[in-house]
């Protein structure tokens, strides 16, 4: 690794990467990493392999050497220094003599190796699943940014395999939710929102004595007596009627079905509801009430684990990292990083539009519960009366409408984490019970006496501000602590300096392309504009704006002056009038200078301690790290006279 050939930092080396992959997903990820890879070290070669721990052999799925492409080559890690990288777990650097210290390694001779550079790949579990490593032809000394940066590449190489592997899982279950419904002794059949067969099981084909490939976009109703047909018309309705984004319910007096051949028999019956691809669906069960039941439980919890698989897949398909450099950003993903492998309770703060959800997903995806889904559930959006079903689920009968047993969302996060989005506006009334489950890792749904167990890693979100809704006694302050045992403040975007012109030409490439449009670069004059308006809503408010300017942009340039309508720079001298009301609005400048006061006066009454029982932070009540991040964001720093007086 000669130095002028590495002298990269490592976010240097990261956007190499994020430019270098962004077209590739899947196994055509790994040609595009191993170039980067080889360019960004200055080496001869790279590869990127996975492991078979039976045969104990590599296969690569990319390896160039020099110029020439070795897809696919595999061989035995005995004897070779891949070997000494996998027993030892750790990464392994041969900076000269390589064919001296493994004379036996013959596959690589040809292309007269010198130096090696390599290190395993591990799952989520610790199992080892690939390898990444260089080789070159000249000695490879250690070189610390050098190293940095083949960890990076060696990181992205792992997220790519985890990813491969979610995917065979996710066709895993849903080949095995097929075979279990093509095994299902009852009859079920799919309809569309008209009430047309969509699919139909082999259990169903038998009742209604018919092929059921002829009978595929048939109307239901042909099949049900009149009143029947009825019934089945006003459950359909009932069923949109609800809030549930799925919901299910008996059907009075069952069905009266009439086959095809003349056979009419009286059928118990069940129908359920579901979304997908913009459209409802109806999931017609007839059986035994006690067989029903029970495989109507496992089908939900088989169709749920296949969506949180889903929604994994794609947030770890997508690879939308958080874009950005700026020291307040580059804080908070320290924070992140050292919280991220614990099961500590993590509290996001941070305003509107500033993707909360983001870094939770990515503290998930960075946690040991990463193979296991993370459900959302935002507090606000839900009526305070259905919140509670939905956080601990129900029994039947346990309320109005409660037609059937429904699992809650701490059950069905159970090893992994729930995301708790705006917890601030969670019930009084529920808050107790909220706690309990934090400390005591139990609770009872509704209308049930049976105390249910769960291992769950919290992260909740608010943008409010907590400890004054405790002080207000609207919000409970044991649960307030509970929730701020890790504390992280996300950075609002008028914060991140230079982070808005990544952030700006990345959320303009992805609209253009969803939109067929070529537009070119954004130049310096519109970037400053952008970085001129103080963007109220955050990154949120920043792709609305952006999505909303490459919809109008004409000619191949990017029209800030319409994408930009309704808005005013940061330090406009004309802002825009004042509401009607006595009470003086405070802009964010005049709110950032009372914050720096008032922190400022805080030091100066701890001897600008920062950390400890009589520390600024505790005056202030929030986290020493925390309080770090809000100095360095706020240019707060000791006078020099009074440091040097000490």
């Amino acid at each position: 690794m000669q130095t002028e050939q590495v002298d990269l930092s490592e976010l240097a080396a990261l956007r190499s990467i994020v430019e270098g992959t962004a077209a590739e997903t899947g196994e055509g990820f790994f040609p595009a990493l191993v170039e980067n890879l080889s360019r960004a070290m200055g080496t001869m070669g790279a590869w990127v392999a996975v492991y078979d721990e039976p045969t104990r052999t590599l296969r690569a799925l990319s390896m160039k050497m020099r110029d020439q492409w070795l897809n696919g080559y595999s061989y035995p890690i005995e004897g070779t220094p891949c070997q000494a990288a996998a027993e030892e777990q750790r990464m392994l650097h041969i900076p000269d003599r390589l064919v001296e210290l493994y004379h036996a390694d013959l596959s690589l001779k040809q292309y007269g190796p010198v130096s090696y550079l390599g290190v395993p790949l591990f799952d989520v579990d610790g199992r080892i699943i690939g390898h990444l490593a260089v080789l070159d032809d000249k000695p490879m000394p250690e070189e610390p940014r050098g190293i940095a940066i083949f960890r990076i590449f060696a990181s992205r190489a792992a997220s790519e395999l985890r990813r491969l592997e979610r995917d065979r899982a996710l066709r895993e279950r849903e080949a095995q939710l097929g075979r279990l419904i093509d095994s299902a002794m009852d009859a079920i059949v799919n309809l569309d929102d008209e009430l047309k067969v969509a699919l139909m099981n082999p259990a169903a084909e038998r009742v209604f004595d018919c092929d059921r490939r002829a009978v595929i976009g048939r109307n239901f109703r042909e099949f049900l007596a009149p009143d029947s047909r009825a019934s089945l018309v006003d459950c359909t309705a009932q069923l949109l009627g609800r809030e549930q984004e799925s919901a299910s319910l008996w059907i009075p007096g069952g069905l009266r079905v009439a086959t095809d051949r003349g056979r009419s028999f009286q059928a118990e019956a069940t129908l359920s509801q579901y979304s997908a691809d913009q459209r409802h669906w109806f999931t017609l069960i007839l059986r035994d009430v006690e067989e029903r039941l029970a495989a109507e439980k496992r089908i939900e919890s088989l169709l749920s684990e296949a969506e949180s698989l889903r929604e994994e897949l794609r947030a770890l398909g997508a690879f939308a990292p958080i874009l950005g450099s700026s020291p307040a950003l580059l804080s908070t993903l320290r924070e992140m990083e050292s919280v991220a492998a614990t099961d500590t309770t993590v509290l996001l703060l941070g305003e509107t539009g500033t993707g909360k959800e983001l870094f939770a997903r990515a503290l998930h995806a960075s946690s040991p519960r990463a193979q296991k889904p993370m459900i959302k559930v935002n507090c606000g959006a839900m009526p305070a009366n259905l919140i509670e079903s939905e956080l601990f689920g129900h029994e039947k009968g346990a309320f109005t409408g409660a037609t059937s047993r429904r699992e809650g969302r701490f059950a069905l996060a159970h090893a992994g984490t729930l995301f708790l989005d705006e917890i601030g506006e969670l019930p009084l009334e529920l808050q107790p019970k909220l706690l309990r489950v934090l400390q005591e890792g139990e609770f009872e749904p509704v209308g049930s006496s049976r105390t249910l167990k769960v291992d769950v890693r919290v992260v909740a979100a608010t943008n409010r501000d907590l400890a004054a809704r405790v002080r207000e006694g609207a919000f409970r302050e044991d649960l307030y602590y509970r929730l701020n045992v890790f504390p992280i403040r996300i950075p609002a975007l008028r914060e991140r300096g230079n982070d808005i012109a990544e952030l700006a030409q990345a959320f303009v490439d992805r609209f253009a392309r969803r939109f067929g449009r070529r537009l070119a670069p954004l130049s310096d004059s519109t970037l400053a504009r952008l970085a001129a308006y103080a963007w109220p809503g955050n990154v949120r408010e920043l792709a609305n704006v952006l999505e909303r300017g490459v919809i109008i942009s004409k000619g191949g340039s990017f029209d800030i002056d319409r994408a930009l309508i309704d808005t005013l720079p940061r330090d406009s001298p004309t802002p825009p009038p004042a509401p009607a009301t006595s009470t003086r609005i405070l802009s964010v400048r005049e709110l950032e200078d009372l914050e720096r006061a008032n922190i400022v006066r805080a030091l100066e009454a701890s001897g600008w301690k920062v950390a400890g029982g009589q520390g600024a932070a505790a005056l202030l009540g929030m986290n020493p790290s925390t309080l770090n991040s809000r100095m360095r964001a706020l240019a707060i720093t000791r006078p020099a006279a009074r440091h040097n007086g000490r």
